[in-house]
């Protein structure tokens, strides 16, 4: 089943909307697999997989694999792998966070990745994440938390008291940050007690006894849009890189034919990878040992194998154009972007390529292409860090976006669509092999 321009952004739009956290993606994720009959697997379980079954397995809350076995034998037919990540730059709270400082109340933040950071003022902002508590039966749960409303901003400082803002302006992120929620009253705020009574409302039959640690963020509360003349871009926090997260659950969902197929959705790609839930950790590398049963059908399964690796891609802004190669600068509307760095930031090579070319084409979608100038540096994928731990083919391919690492990011109406029309063709491809 292929979807309409609009049902795709409608569903889109709702999603990055529901998705303030990498928690929130990964449950929104989950959902849309559930919904369309995916099994859901536990690490600490055996599992009992079958031919042709539907499954998914999240581990830490904020990474999620999803495999379909297909009716194919596994070590000659390969799978079709699509790549994506869960989290993006933001303003996390600190473990404690609060400050009173000269009648104000405030929540002392940490930079999580690469923010650009003057955006970050002036907004609405929310809390979200995932809060770990003790209930008076002493078992210990997970529960996410999404505010829902404005509860905190960052203000600027008034142009009269800072009248070079507008030449030059360094953030101290120590200093600059911390975001105000209030006067400080004689009652002292503790975000526990807050916490505490958030669940109170929305969680009324949880007996809390404790709130031993949480993991939030702020986010901006303005929702995603339609913006241009013609409504021809895509305006939302978090395009980097729940936009690919989106186009490949649906991709897999609505893909046809027997061939095995997996998504995975990693955490932590903005600031490294090294984690547990992250691309330098194990989880994939654990799933397709489990699914593969040893070592030598995984080793003949990676070998027939190929990933794509999707991840935003930096369009050509039309006033900063000469930051990009002028033979390989993306827009906006004409269709993801393949990625190839030399240096092996991004792992895509000519048999890949050529790969997801092909699947392209079968889906009338164009595809351009990015390199950054010889003389700047380029971002980095979980596409690199796959290819290594599993020796697996793998190409590298965004949709353009302006304005990334933004509180608020800039993507085309036409090109997530068309990432997924490739996607969905790529996990169709009869065949991988390249002689």
């Amino acid at each position: 089943m292929r979807m309409t321009l609009e049902a795709f952004n409608t569903g889109l739009l709702g999603f990055l909307d529901a998705s303030p956290t990498p928690f929130h993606a990964a449950a929104n994720v989950a959902h849309a697999l559930a919904t369309a009959g995916y099994t859901a697997l536990d690490e600490r379980a055996h599992w009992r997989l079958e031919a042709g079954g539907h499954y998914y397995v999240t581990r830490n809350d904020s990474s999620l694999i999803a495999f379909t076995l297909g009716t194919e034998p596994l070590a000659a037919a390969g799978f079709r792998m699509v790549g994506a990540h869960t989290d993006s730059p933001c303003l996390k709270l600190k473990p404690n966070p609060e400050i009173r400082a000269h009648g104000y109340q405030q929540l002392g933040v940490e930079v999580y990745g690469g923010v650009l950071l003057n955006p970050w003022f002036d907004r609405d902002l929310s809390l979200a994440g995932r809060v770990t508590l003790e209930l008076t039966n002493g078992s210990l749960v997970n529960r996410l938390v999404d505010l829902k409303r404005a509860v905190a901003c960052i203000p600027s400082l008034a142009i009269h008291l800072d009248r070079e803002a507008n030449e030059k302006r360094a953030i101290n992120k120590q200093t600059y940050l911390p975001a105000l929620i209030g006067r400080a009253l004689d009652r002292e705020f503790k975000l526990e007690s807050a916490l505490t009574e958030y669940f109170s409302l929305h969680a009324p039959t949880l007996s809390i006894a404790h709130v031993h640690a949480f993991e939030l963020a702020f986010y901006d509360m303005q929702p995603a849009a339609y913006v241009g003349w013609h409504n021809e871009f895509i305006a939302a926090a978090r395009l980097d890189n729940l936009l690919s997260c989106y186009t490949g659950v649906q991709a897999l969902i609505h893909a046809t034919g027997g061939k095995p197929r997996l998504l995975v959705c990693n955490d932590h790609e903005e600031v490294g990878s090294g984690s547990t839930s992250g691309a330098r950790g194990n989880f994939l590398e654990s799933v397709l040992g489990r699914i593969a049963g040893d070592t030598e059908m995984l080793a003949r399964t990676m070998a027939n194998s190929v990933l794509v690796s999707t991840d935003n891609a930096h369009g050509v802004h039309p006033n900063f154009a000469d930051k990009h190669d002028a033979q390989h600068g993306p827009l906006l509307n004409a269709g993801p972007a393949l990625k190839v760095n030399a240096n092996q930031s991004y792992a895509t090579n000519s048999e890949s390529a050529a790969l997801l070319k092909t699947a392209a084409a079968r889906a009338n979608v164009t595809l351009q292409s990015f390199i950054a100038r010889a003389d700047m540096g380029c971002g980095s994928t979980i596409g690199p860090l796959a290819a290594t731990r599993l020796g697996v083919r793998t190409v590298d391919v965004g949709v353009p976006t302006l304005a990334m690492h933004s509180i608020r990011e800039l993507a085309g109406t036409a090109d997530a669509i068309a990432l997924h029309s490739a996607l969905a063709a790529f996990f169709e491809l009869p065949s991988l092999d390249v002689a």
